[in-house]
């Protein structure tokens, strides 16, 4: 019987959960998943395996961590995904945020295509951050354990397939569809839309929230980043992909933000480290210039690849993703 038990495959978002779920005694292996899908190319048209390349590739452009390190992370998760039935149950334990949603919409699109029938495939998913929990609230967690059905297969490679399409149409269109089988997906699909430019000033939701706190006076990065964390209903953005907006912010030209002379923004941070909006910056963020004019975007959301002749805004006030022909 205890056989039975310990053959289970534990799927979760990163290693703070593994090393909780571990504390717990939570039976079974571990897999933690840790790709940032919301940040860097997700093309569509993929395997598994050439997609974990291109993410792999992406991680180690941003120099978040050592090269070789990234390549086997992934070969190693997608190999033991790949021996799933080696295991008599899998469980997937995640949370409402987007960094994690996108991951369940990866993973089960994944069992949709690949999945036998027997396969004892459940989810745990909840709106509680599991890198935060004690072992015993962990433990608890087991209480919102539901058996994956077709609905949530279905669903997953619908909005899965939508969030790799090269155009964000369809990742927009899912919000008029019923999302209701993952019950945090339409606040995680409105979130992700949020990153797209400004039809205002070109900012993304993350990089507008930065420049209002410095505007407003804090300038220790770390401080920035907290205060920002604090506005998000659901939490998901990591301090590196923080420290990229700041970054892009310091290097433009004109710079809409500025550090002391002598300075460098570094990961890990130092006290003498303060940052402070240009000229620029506060124009930018007071829509008297518009961010797309001073950068020319190359970047990915998803499938989709923002460039001067392919630029989507979003506008707040309807709620709306619109084409850009001005930045071409």
């Amino acid at each position: 019987m205890q056989n039975k038990v310990i053959n289970i495959l534990n799927i979760t978002n990163g290693d703070c959960a593994v090393e909780i779920m571990e504390k717990a005694d939570i039976p079974g292996v571990f897999l933690p998943w840790r790709d940032v899908l919301h940040d860097g190319p997700v093309p569509a048209d993929l395997t598994l395996e050439k997609l974990s390349q291109v993410r792999a590739q992406f991680i180690i452009d941003q120099g978040w961590g050592e090269p070789e390190h990234i390549k086997q992370h992934f070969i190693q998760r997608d190999k033991t995904l790949n021996s799933f039935e080696e295991y008599e149950k899998i469980i997937l334990w995640f949370e409402h945020d987007l960094y994690d949603q996108l991951q369940i919409l990866q993973i089960l699109d994944w069992f949709n295509q690949n999945r036998r029938k027997e396969t004892a495939l459940s989810i745990i998913c909840v709106d509680q951050y599991l890198g935060m929990l004690s072992p015993d609230e962990m433990s608890g967690l087991f209480e919102y354990e539901e058996a994956v059905t077709e609905s949530h297969l279905r669903l997953a490679s619908k909005a899965w397939a939508a969030f790799r399409s090269g155009s964000p149409e369809k990742w927009s269109a899912l919000l008029k569809a019923d999302t209701s089988a993952l019950p945090f997906l339409e606040g995680a699909i409105i979130r992700m839309l949020e990153e797209y430019p400004s039809c205002v000033n070109g900012l993304s939701r993350t990089a507008q929230k930065a420049l209002e706190i410095i505007l407003q006076g804090e300038k220790r990065p770390g401080r920035i980043f907290g205060l920002s964390q604090a506005t998000e209903d659901r939490r998901f953005l990591g301090d590196s992909s923080f420290w990229g907006i700041l970054h892009e912010f310091l290097a433009s030209s004109p710079a809409l933000l500025k550090l002391p002379q002598g300075k460098e923004l570094t990961l890990p941070m130092s006290p003498d480290q303060e940052l402070s909006l240009t000229q620029a910056g506060k124009d930018v963020l007071s829509g008297k210039r518009n961010w797309l004019e001073i950068i020319e975007q190359d970047r990915w959301i998803g499938g989709v690849h923002l460039t001067p002749d392919n630029m989507w805004c979003w506008d707040s006030d309807s709620g709306s993703l619109v084409k850009s022909t001005s930045f071409i």
